[in-house]
Parts: structure tokens; sequence; C-alpha cells
């Protein structure tokens, strides 16, 4: 029996106000466990797409369904990553990533609980108790996944959240998404301008072409998983980027 798509949007198109259309013909379905990257140039939509996804804004035309039902009403089974960090400078660690429980009003036991298992699934075991001030970059992003991954989504929303980071912690985060990916079995949409960065994370590749933004195409990511740092010297990898890389440039040019 054919799983049903866990998001699917058909014909969405989306504007704000009277401004000009910022998606059109948007149409694809994602299964349970996809990892979904989008790709393509500035001011072609993505970040407005993963909003349509949340709930955060209406579609303009065409449907929209999370888990069957119109995203506004769709179960709280989702979680957002943005490019910052966006944490509460006057709380721990640990209480940054209680935050969105307290907002659920979840019991003290289980906030704890889901802390303690989210700070340790993302290597920030014994840092609970420093402060946003105290830590790095890196660990700043990290401390956002875990209080993205606490709340135990079903679909994981990513706006370039490693945009900001030097490359070397860029890739390691890459890898320690994917194996906490692994063990989790979210489904994953992650904007980035990186061709390199979605290509090793994604099954499915989303290229979009601006003004208004569309979907110019989609291109399956047939690496095996589990990746690691051998998978970026693997001649499949960069043959994929270089393919997309050209893709992306004709789109440009266009």
């Amino acid at each position: 029996m054919a799983v049903p798509p866990l998001v699917e949007f058909r014909d969405v198109a989306k504007r704000y106000g009277n401004g000009p259309t910022v998606l059109q013909g948007i149409s694809f379905a994602a299964q349970p466990g996809d990892f979904i990257a989008l790709i393509g140039p500035s001011g072609c939509g993505k970040s407005t797409l993963l909003r349509l996804i949340a709930g955060l804004s209406p579609v303009s035309g065409g449907t929209a369904t999370v888990e069957g039902a119109p995203p506004e009403n769709a179960p709280p089974d989702l979680a957002f990553i943005f490019q910052e960090p966006t944490l509460l400078p006057w709380l721990t660690a640990a209480k940054n990533v209680e935050v969105p429980l307290r907002l659920r009003r979840a019991p003290t036991a289980t906030r704890t609980r889901a802390c303690r298992d989210a700070l340790t699934l993302v290597g920030l075991a014994g840092r609970e108790r420093a402060y946003p001030r105290q830590l790095s970059g890196g660990q700043k992003m990290r401390v956002s996944i875990a209080r993205a991954l606490s709340l135990a989504p079903k679909i994981l929303l990513l706006d370039e959240p490693f945009g900001a980071l030097d490359e070397i912690t860029r890739e390691h985060l890459n890898e320690e998404l994917l194996a906490i990916r692994q063990q989790q079995g979210w489904t994953a949409f992650f904007v980035t301008h990186s061709v390199a960065e979605a290509v090793f994370l994604s099954n499915r590749l989303f290229v979009f072409a601006a003004n208004p933004g569309r979907l110019h195409g989609e291109i399956r990511i047939d690496l095996p998983y589990p990746r690691t740092a051998e998978t970026r010297l693997s001649h499949a990898y960069q043959e994929r980027v270089a393919e997309i890389s050209r893709l992306l440039r004709s789109i440009e040019n266009t």
C-alpha cells in the first residue's frame, strides 16, 4: 500500500498583498524520511516555501497539506531552525532548549529529560549551564538544533542554519545532522546556497528559478547513506556537485 505524502503541494502560489508573485505553480509530494534540499538564486522563494509548510503564512493559490491537513491546522509535529541560533542571552543552554516545551506547558520532568537527551544528541553534554556568550558559533547552533529536536518533530525545517559558520564546522554539523536523522527519522526541508552541502545532505534536491519563484526541476541524489567525510572524496559526489553547479549557472544566465 502506498504511503500518503507527509507534505503535499499542488500548484501552490504565494504573493503578499498586491506585491509581485513570490512563488508560482509549486507542486511536489514529500514522503516520510525524505531529506529535501532547496537551492536556487536569492529571492526565488525558498524561505517562503518553508513558511508555507509551517503554516506561518497562507498560500495564495493552489492547495497545501501537511499530514493531510492545511498547514495552519496540521498537528504540531514540526520544528523550525533558522540561520541565526536566536538564543535568549539571559538563559543557559539547557533553559534555551526548554523554551518551546515550556510554551507547550510540558511537565518539569518531561522538559528536563527531553533537554538532557537533546543536548547529548548534539554533543553538548556537560554544557547545560553555559550561557550563549560562553559558546562558540557552532555550539550555539547545536543548542538551536537541540531546541528543535526536543519537540520530537516529524518534520524539520532548516533555513540556511549553517550559512554563517566556517567550512570545517559546517561540514562537521552536516555529518552530525545526518547521524541524528538516522536515529530519529524525521523528514527535512533544508534551504542552502551551497551546492556541496545540498548534495551531501539530501536524497532529493529541488532547484528553484526566480521571477517568479518556481520549481525548475528535481534531482534525485542516489548516494548511499550513511554519508561521511569520505563521501565528499568520492567521484560520484563530486560529479553531482559539478552537474548541479552547471545547472544553476545556466538558470541564472537565462
